[in-house]
Order: structure tokens, then C-alpha cells, then sequence
């Protein structure tokens, strides 16, 4: 049994004695030889024996000394002996044995342990950096989306209502409105985008009157109101109308803004709109709204699910000529320049995951916060790896958004904002 030895000599002038017997674990024992300016003493002492294995059934009792006592048992060479080293672990048999490699540096001495590795974390992920997408529709109930499991059109009168206390719960304070429009009220020009008593200015209210300090992003695009299902109006030859377009989000953005959005998000990839947007708030008294501008914009095969929550599929074509081409890494500088003359507030990368090297190039070359969107189709990937058993959900979905951190994202929009942040805070349900 591994023991430490305490020499704490009794009767020594300026020393108090101590009463041994009141200190479990300890036992008294000889005597020591002490020398004084030059006068060898010897004196009766107590020789404490603490056996560091020995349990007790609270925190070891001080000896009552003061620390010029504590001091000058040292300076006498009474020294207090702490457990002793650890013997060197074993190495497993037939461990070939060979000189230590002649290395000035190891970065494994920074992960040795859990608290090395914290220490040194360079990326830190919090529910304060989450904004989760919400699908809304006018229906009660909120119905699941096949493609996209634990995601629902959530009804905006009470649904939506519970999700948001929810998040809230756990730290997320910053949700982005996606609606489900019905059929009948799209249109070509996608006017029912700036109907001000439609579904999102209604569901905004609402949300403000319930929870003043949340942080409401918007979207600012057609599709959803669309019949053609594009992000902007479409000429019958099938060109995407861009400065048309662009007045029509100018419009969308002010309603938006007069219902209380604190943040509108143009993500329709029309040349010009960031300006366009900020002159018309400007205009309209809501200098204080934040644009986020969706930036860089891929023409991405992980939007999918996404489609099929809103029912927004083009009805023809592809989205090509105004989504950026998933081979170009320059054309995001471009975008970006732009973005920040014309008063963007946030810059955006979508989708995620796929793009961090897009993601790093922003962060590199602009002051301004970057956002990355972890889309419908990453999310559901993970969802699905999950069900099969292929990869643990949880440290899969914990280990992306750290990645997207990392990679220079200031905020996320993610599906999985709510299930984050209850990992994060340690809850498991």
C-alpha cells in the first residue's frame, strides 16, 4: 500500500503541538534531530504515516498551523511527502524496443487528455450560432415532410408557437420563415410575395407579439409565390427577368420589414438586388433591418428535400442561369464584392458542407459576418445514415456544424438547430 510520510516535529519553540490522535490515518513514531544557529536539539517529533489509499469519509483535516509554521517545518527539512510517482505503465508483450525518436516537437502532448484538448480548442460551436429553418403553412396541424424526418410544415397559429419555445429553451433565439403558399395564390409575378396580411407579415407578428426578442430572419425570392416556380419572373421564351424581378423584391423586403423582420434574406441570385433592397428600406424608414445576402448560391443537386417541403419545383427548367455553377470557387469573390458595396449586412454560403472551401475563401477576404446554410439534402443524408445504422447521427450532425465553424461560419442555418443545441446543453430528448 503506497504511503506518504509527514515529519511534523512536536515541541519545536514557535511550533504548536499538535494532538495526533485526532487525525485519521495518522500515527505518531521517534524522534528528530534539529539544529538551531549551530545547537543541535534533539527533540521528540511524530512521524505521520498517510497512506493515500486509505479513504475517509470527508476531506483530510489541516493540522491548524500557520503558514510561518508550515514554513519553518519545511526550512527544518520536515518536508511533507505527497503520494508517490505512478509506476510506468506496461507495455504490451513483444513491444519492439527502441531510442526515442529525436523529436524537438509532439503535438500529441496537446491532446493527452480531455482538459489538454479543451484548452487548446480552436472552434467552438453554441446554440447562439444557429438560425433554424421553419416551414410554416396556414393549416392547424403541423404535417411531417417525408423527405426531411423530424421536419414539419409546421400551422403559424400554434405549431409554429411551440417549436420556437422550444428552441428558445435551449438558447436558440434566431429562426428563418420559409412558407408553404397555397396554389391558388400564385401567380406569374409572384404578387402575393408583399401582400402584407399574407402568411409570413401575419406569422411575423405573430412571433413578435409572442417573443419580442427573437431574432427573425425572412426570405426574399419568388418561388414560393410563384406558379412557374422560380425565383424570379419568367418571359415566355423562359428567360428569368432580372430588374423586374428585382422590383417585386424590393416590394416582398419592405413588407417584411413593416411586419418586423430584423433581418431580410434575398436568395433569389438576381444581379443587383442587395442595393436595390437597401435603398427601398432606406426609403421606408427600416434603416435598422440587416440584409443577409445569399452570396454565393450554388445550382445545387442538395436542395431537394428543401422543394418538397414548399412545393416549389420549377415547373420547367433548372435554376442554372442565375444559381452559381458548382465548378466556380472565383465567381464567389465576384458575388461577394458586389454584395458588400451595395450594403449587405451578412454573407451567405449555400449550401454548406459541401462548399467550405467556399465558405474559407469569405472569411478570408471580407470583414463582414459570414453565414453557411446546411441545406434539406445534408441534413437528410445525416437523418438517413442515422435510420440505417451506418453512422451515429448525433456525432455525425455534432462533427458538421463544428466543420462549418471551423471552416469560418459565423451563424448556421440548420434543421438541426434544435436537436444541436439540446446535445449541446446536454438534454436528451
Amino acid at each position: 500500500m503506497a504511503s506518504a510520510v509527514y515529519h511534523a516535529p512536536c515541541g519545536v519553540p514557535s511550533i504548536k503541538p499538535v494532538d495526533c490522535k485526532n487525525y485519521g490515518g495518522l500515527r505518531p513514531s521517534s524522534l528528530v534531530s534539529l539544529r538551531f544557529d549551530g545547537v543541535k536539539t534533539t527533540l521528540k517529533a511524530r512521524r505521520f504515516v498517510v497512506k493515500a489509499s486509505e479513504t475517509h469519509d470527508g476531506p483530510m483535516r489541516k493540522l491548524g498551523r500557520s503558514d510561518a509554521e508550515c514554513e519553518a517545518a519545511v526550512v527544518a527539512g520536515n518536508i511533507p511527502e505527497a503520494p508517490p510517482v505512478p509506476p510506468t505503465p506496461a507495455a504490451p508483450a513483444r513491444t519492439p524496443v527502441v531510442p526515442s525518436l529525436p523529436l524537438n516537437r509532439r503535438p500529441r502532448r496537446n491532446r493527452k487528455s480531455p482538459a489538454m484538448r479543451a484548452s487548446f480548442q480552436e472552434t467552438n460551436l453554441s446554440p447562439a450560432n444557429f438560425v433554424y429553418p421553419l416551414f410554416i403553412h396556414e393549416g392547424e396541424e403541423d404535417t411531417p415532410i417525408g423527405a426531411m424526418p423530424g421536419c414539419y410544415r409546421l400551422g403559424w397559429r400554434h405549431g409554429l408557437v411551440e417549436e420556437v419555445a422550444k428552441a428558445q429553451d435551449v438558447g436558440v433565439n434566431s429562426v428563418v420563415l420559409f412558407p408553404k403558399v397555397p396554389d391558388a395564390l400564385k401567380s406569374p409575378t409572384g404578387d402575393e410575395a408583399y401582400n402584407e396580411n399574407g402568411l409570413v407579415p401575419r406569422t411575423i407578428r405573430l412571433l413578435k407579439d409572442k417573443y419580442p426578442d427573437l431574432v427573425i430572419y425572412t426570405d426574399v425570392a419568388l418561388d414560393p409565390y410563384s406558379s412557374d416556380g422560380h425565383d424570379g419572373i419568367v418571359r415566355e421564351d423562359g428567360v428569368i427577368m432580372n430588374d423586374e424581378t428585382v422590383h417585386q423584391l424590393c416590394k416582398q423586403a419592405v413588407a417584411q420589414a413593416r411586419a418586423g423582420a430584423d433581418v431580410v434574406s434575398p436568395s433569389d441570385m438576381m444581379d443587383g438586388r442587395v442595393g436595390a433592397i437597401r435603398t427601398a428600406l432606406d426609403a421606408e424608414g427600416f434603416q435598422h433591418v440587416s440584409i443577409m445576402s445569399y452570396t454565393a448560391k450554388y445550382a445545387s443537386s442538395f436542395y431537394g428535400p428543401f422543394r418538397e417541403a414548399l412545393d416549389s419545383n420549377p415547373r420547367f427548367g433548372d435554376k442554372k442561369t442565375y444559381q452559381m455553377n458548382p465548378a466556380n470557387y472565383r465567381e464567389a469573390l465576384v458575388e461577394a464584392r458586389e454584395d458588400e458595396s451595395e450594403g449587405a449586412d451578412i454573407l451567405l454560403v449555400k449550401p454548406g458542407l459541401p462548399y467550405l472551401d467556399i465558405i474559407r475563401l469569405l472569411r478570408d477576404k471580407s470583414p463582414l459576418p459570414i453565414a453557411a446554410y446546411q441545406v434539406s439534402g445534408e441534413y437528410s443524408m445525416i437523418k438517413a445514415g442515422g435510420v440505417l445504422k451506418m453512422i451515429d447521427e448525433e456525432r455525425v450532425m455534432m462533427e458538421s456544424l463544428l466543420c462549418l465553424r471551423r471552416a469560418g461560419a459565423d451563424i448556421i442555418l440548420t434543421y438541426f438547430a434544435l436537436q444541436a443545441a439540446r446535445c449541446l446543453c446536454g438534454e436528451k430528448r
